[in-house]
C-alpha cells in the first residue's frame, strides 16, 4: 500500500521546508521536494498549506483507566484507540496507578496488545504505585525480559499513597530493570510517579551520586515546574517528564520558563490520560477529583507555540523526538525521515489536527477518526 503526501511543510520535528513524502505500508521511503509516483491505488493526500509533523508519543497513559481514590465508582474507563488518534497520539506507554487492587498487569498487557491490533503502537510498564512491584510473571526482570510489550517498571515515590520505598530498594529495582532491559534490548527504566512529599526525588539523586547505576534508568514524572532540584537532575543527564494537566495554558507558560533554564532536549511531556487527578486537603483527605485527558497533550504544545512564542520544532520535541530518544525508539519513532515509521500528523494553519496516519494507515481525516473501535455502538 502506498500513500503520497504532497506539498507539506515538513517538521522532523525541525522545519525542513516544503516536501512530498512517500509511504510504503508502514514506513516512510522517500522525502523530496517533488515526487512523481504513479503506482495504481496510491492514496494521495494534498497537504498544501499544512504542516506535517511526527505522530505524538504519550508515555504516561492509564490505558485501562486509573482512579479509585474515591471508591470503586471512581475507577476510570479504559482508553480507546480513537481517543488516541483524534489527539494526534500514535504511540502510547500504558501503566497502572493506585488501582493495582482492582486492575492488574495482565489486563494492562492485554489492553496494550489490543491497541496494537487496532493499528497503533503501544507498550506498557510492569508495576504500579506499590513496592514490591506487582508483576505478571512474578519478577520485574522476567516481565521486562520476556514480555514484548513491557519496557520498564513503574513505582511511586514521595507520595502518601506510595509504599515509601527506600533508596536501597529503589536502587535494587533499577538494577533489576536495567539488567533485564540490556538482555531484551529495551530501556528497562524505572518510571516514577513523583508526588509532592517531603523527600521529593532526593533518593534518586543519592543513588546516582553514590552508585554505578546511570541516571538514564530513572524517569521522574509529574514534575512541578519549580520543583527544587529539577534543574540539577536534568543537568546530571536525566529525562524529566512534565504533565500537561488541566490548565494547559498555565502548563505551557511554566514549560516556557523551564525551557529557558533547563536542557530542553532532556524534557518530555505526557498527559496522564484516564488517570485520576485527586485533590487533597492538608490532612490528606480527598476533597475533589479530576480526570486526565489525552487532548491536553497537544493543546499544551499549541499554547507553547501560539501564546509563548516557542518555535514549532522546539515545542514538538517534547512529545516526539525527545520521548522517542528516551524510550530508545528513535529514529524509528519521533521523526519524519526516511525509514521511520509512518506515524504522522497534518496540522492546519491554526495548528489544529487535520489528518493522522498511524503506521501508514490514515486514521483521522478532517479532524474526525475514520476508524472504529471494536465495540463502537451506534
Amino acid at each position: 500500500m502506498f500513500v503520497l503526501i504532497k506539498n507539506a511543510r515538513v517538521y522532523d520535528p525541525q522545519d525542513r521546508g516544503i516536501n512530498d513524502v512517500l509511504i510504503c505500508n508502514d514506513r516512510i521511503i522517500r522525502i523530496e521536494p517533488q515526487i512523481i509516483f504513479s503506482e495504481p491505488d496510491t492514496e494521495v493526500i494534498e497537504a498544501s498549506g499544512k504542516l506535517l509533523v511526527p505522530g505524538f508519543i504519550d508515555q504516561h497513559v492509564h490505558i485501562i483507566g486509573g482512579g479509585g481514590e474515591d471508591g470503586f465508582a471512581s475507577l476510570i474507563r479504559e482508553v480507546q484507540m480513537t481517543d488516541c488518534v483524534r489527539s494526534g497520539v500514535t504511540s502510547v506507554v500504558g501503566l497502572l496507578g493506585t488501582d493495582h487492587h482492582a486492575k492488574s498487569v495482565e489486563t494492562l498487557v492485554a489492553r496494550t496488545k489490543a491497541l496494537k491490533e487496532q493499528g497503533m503502537s503501544a507498550w506498557c510498564l510492569t508495576g504500579s504505585y506499590v513496592y514490591p512491584s506487582n508483576t505478571l510473571t512474578g519478577s520485574v526482570g522476567r516481565d521486562i525480559a520476556f514480555i514484548d510489550e513491557i519496557i520498564g517498571v513503574k513505582v511511586a515515590i514521595s507520595d502518601h499513597r506510595s509504599s515509601d520505598i527506600s533508596a536501597d530498594e529503589l536502587a535494587r529495582l533499577a538494577t533489576e530493570a536495567r539488567t533485564a532491559g540490556l538482555l531484551a534490548g529495551k530501556p528497562g527504566y524505572v518510571h516514577m510517579h513523583t508526588g509532592h512529599g517531603k523527600k521529593g526525588y532526593t533518593d534518586v539523586v543519592k543513588i546516582i551520586n553514590e552508585t554505578d547505576i546511570p541516571v538514564s534508568q530513572f524517569r521522574p514524572t509529574h514534575f512541578d515546574m519549580d520543583f527544587p532540584g529539577a534543574e540539577e537532575f536534568i543537568a546530571m543527564g536525566g529525562y524529566a517528564d512534565f504533565t500537561s494537566g488541566t490548565d494547559t495554558a498555565g502548563t505551557a507558560a511554566r514549560l516556557k520558563n523551564a525551557m529557558g533554564r533547563m536542557r530542553r532536549e532532556q524534557m518530555t511531556l505526557s498527559s496522564d490520560s484516564n488517570g485520576s487527578f485527586p485533590q487533597w486537603d492538608e490532612n490528606k483527605q480527598l476533597i475533589g477529583m479530576g480526570v486526565g485527558r489525552m487532548e491536553t497533550l497537544f493543546d499544551t504544545i499549541r499554547h507553547l507555540i501560539i501564546d509563548q512564542n516557542v518555535q514549532i520544532g522546539d515545542a514538538l520535541t517534547l512529545i516526539t523526538s525527545n520521548v522517542a530518544q528516551a524510550l530508545q525508539l528513535y529514529p524509528r519513532k519521533g521523526t519524519v525521515t526516511v525509514n521511520a515509521d509512518a506515524d504522522l500528523v497534518l496540522l492546519d494553519q491554526d495548528l489544529n489536527i487535520d489528518t493522522v496516519l498511524a503506521l501508514g494507515k490514515t486514521v483521522v481525516r478532517n479532524g474526525i477518526p475514520c476508524v472504529r473501535n471494536y465495540y463502537d455502538y451506534e
